[in-house]
């Protein structure tokens, strides 16, 4: 029990670090040793850190060329990166975006024009097993007349393609894909490739306008950016969509 009692904390006498004499009190405050650890590890932190930078400069190339070498500096023993002057006014730059924008603009209208003809030329309508209800109606004069009538005639198309309810090329379109006389199997699947490959085509272009009227409208914000008006962003830029500003209301005079 006596072991005890002499290794209880209670009953011990609490260590206490001497404080400055009198006679050095002009000194300051004696350092403890929790002062002389944390001088001690900031003494050694900035020692490692000017043992790196020293093997850093050591193993350095003395042949390496850096850009920022000529495009920087010195100033009062700091870098400072050299201003380029400005070569364009901002009138200038308002122009260039302008002749930019007319440009994309002036190629999404081609895209235009180039996708309605092939719409024109094309027949949307898709294959089906089942027959479509509507029918087509022609009206003669005379029972005579409805006799000798020709529906192939008519239709300006081959007598083998009247059965079919898409896809009846006229004559001339037969002509132009070089198919002259009997309709066949081969000529049927000709005829098919090419209609893929102009729904392909019309596909693609229309992709293609989709990104110009995209392109377009982020260069159009970003040539109204330049003006120097109070403006609040209501939507971020998008890869599919272009920034929304909301410009302040400006009084004409």
């Amino acid at each position: 029990m006596s072991s005890l009692k002499k290794a209880a904390k209670s009953g011990q006498k609490t260590h206490r670090e001497r404080g400055q004499l009198s006679s050095r009190r002009h000194l300051g405050l004696l350092e403890k040793k929790k002062d002389y650890k944390l001088r001690a590890r900031n003494f050694h932190r900035k020692d490692d850190y000017l043992k790196a930078l020293k093997k850093k400069a050591l193993d350095k190339n003395p042949e390496e060329f850096y850009y920022n070498m000529v495009n920087s500096k010195l100033v009062d023993g700091v870098h400072h990166a050299k201003h380029k002057e400005e070569v364009l006014t901002d009138e200038q730059k308002k122009l260039m975006q302008s002749q930019d924008l007319r440009y994309v603009t002036y190629k999404k209208v081609l895209e235009s024009k180039k996708i309605e003809k092939l719409k024109a030329n094309l027949h949307l309508l898709e294959e089906s097993e089942e027959k479509p209800k509507n029918k087509h109606t022609f009206f003669v004069d005379s029972d005579r007349e409805a006799k000798k009538f020709n529906l192939a005639k008519r239709l300006n198309t081959h007598p083998e393609l009247l059965s079919r309810r898409h896809n009846r090329p006229t004559i001339e379109t037969l002509q132009k894909a070089r198919i002259q006389g009997d309709i066949d199997e081969d000529s049927l699947e000709y005829l098919a490739k090419e209609r893929s490959k102009r729904y392909k085509e019309l596909s693609s272009r229309i992709d293609r306008e989709k990104e110009l009227k995209i392109v377009e409208q982020k260069m159009e914000v970003k040539k109204n950016l330049m003006d120097n008006r109070k403006k609040k962003e209501e939507k971020k830029e998008t890869a599919h969509s272009a920034a929304v500003y909301k410009w302040a209301m400006q009084r004409k005079r």
